[in-house]
């Protein structure tokens, strides 16, 4: 049986890898995906992958480092460092072609090896800033 640490790594690969559905499959089917610099969460399995693949698809450089990862009975913490090129639209906004790096942390709940919370905290103003995107 694989850790919640284990998991994340898998999950890292898979977005290293731009793999929507792998990314997806580490979800349970009634996940929460809650990202509190976005405007509300996602939930659902289909949801995230319909997410991961946007997000893939506008940024199809991206990529995900593991700064620290730890565990603590069904949670892992991630810290994460990352970045990535706006090469395609994403959420109505065309691309603009510049690149962007980030730093953030997670926390996910991984119950019989899936993901069933997820909680991300990353600086919006920062991020949109770097791509163009004025915050409204």
């Amino acid at each position: 049986m694989k850790t919640p640490k284990e998991v994340l790594q898998i999950w890292v690969n898979a977005l290293n890898t731009r793999d929507a559905e792998a990314a997806a499959a580490l979800y349970h089917n009634d996940a929460t995906n809650i990202q509190v610099a976005a405007d509300s969460p996602v939930y659902g399995r289909q949801a995230i992958y319909q997410d991961f693949v946007q997000f893939f698809q506008a940024f199809p450089d991206n990529y995900t480092h593991i700064e620290n990862l730890f565990e603590d009975g069904e949670w892992a913490i991630i810290e994460w460092s990352g970045g990535g090129t706006f090469l395609g639209e994403f959420a109505g906004i065309p691309p603009s072609g510049k690149s962007f790096t980030l730093r953030g942390c997670g926390f996910f709940q991984i119950i019989e090896e899936k993901i069933r919370f997820q909680r991300g905290y990353w600086d919006k103003a920062t991020w949109f800033e770097q791509l163009g995107i004025p915050l409204k």
